[in-house]
């Protein structure tokens, strides 16, 4: 961390969110937290499992004037890709030519990912920067998931400054609808599968006439 913010989490609590703690009787308690483990600021083991899970993330800019947007991204499990202990990748789908995330980074590099695992109650959130890719085709192909329908226009690249977990609380626990279908997949062969041979059973059991 830099002199200006010794903590990582000096991304997100700036003076203004300290004075408030600080009025609300929660500043003790994350200064604990600041001089003991901290947020972490280097993509370990742990989230790198986490996000090979992802099919969906929300990305947040904000315009030069802090105008903020929050976009979605998504994708098979694997489209986020880590380039590095600090960096995370994924290809840019074609879209509805806005182009609202990419005019914010243009003039505001500072961008947040928000990641929701309803199945298992879990958030994950990042602050770093992000930047566009645009002239680098072959990044862009290395990086679109194989097999899925979407035409890859560019790379967004995200530099990750600090990230931290949420507590489950108030998390409604959805699952999502193909892991729905393969669970019921798996049950209606497993049925099928007893009741043939339920029917074997019967079968031999039979009397002789």
């Amino acid at each position: 961390m830099s002199e200006a913010h010794p903590y990582s989490s000096d991304v997100a609590f700036t003076p203004a969110v300290k004075a408030i703690q600080a009025r609300k009787g929660s500043r003790e308690t994350y200064a604990q937290v600041e001089e003991t483990r901290g947020w972490r600021s280097e993509i370990d083991e742990n989230l790198a499992a986490f996000l090979a899970e992802t099919n969906s993330f929300y990305l947040a800019t904000a315009s030069a004037d802090g105008q903020p947007y929050i976009q979605h991204r998504g994708g098979p499990k694997g489209f986020i890709k880590i380039l590095d202990r600090q960096t995370l990748a994924f290809a840019d789908y074609a879209g509805n030519r806005q182009y609202i995330t990419q005019g914010n980074l243009s003039e505001n590099p500072k961008a947040y990912i928000f990641v929701m695992d309803y199945a298992h109650r879990r958030r994950v959130k990042l602050w770093g920067e992000a930047q566009v890719i645009e002239d680098d085709p072959a990044l862009t192909r290395s990086l679109m998931p194989q097999g899925y329908r979407a035409r890859g226009e560019q790379v967004i690249l995200f530099k990750v400054a600090a990230w931290d977990t949420n507590c489950p609380q108030h998390i409604p626990q959805k699952l999502d609808a193909a892991d729905v279908a393969a669970a019921l997949a798996a049950r209606d062969t497993r049925i099928a599968e007893l009741e043939a041979e339920l029917a074997t059973l019967k079968g031999q059991s039979a009397p002789a006439t």
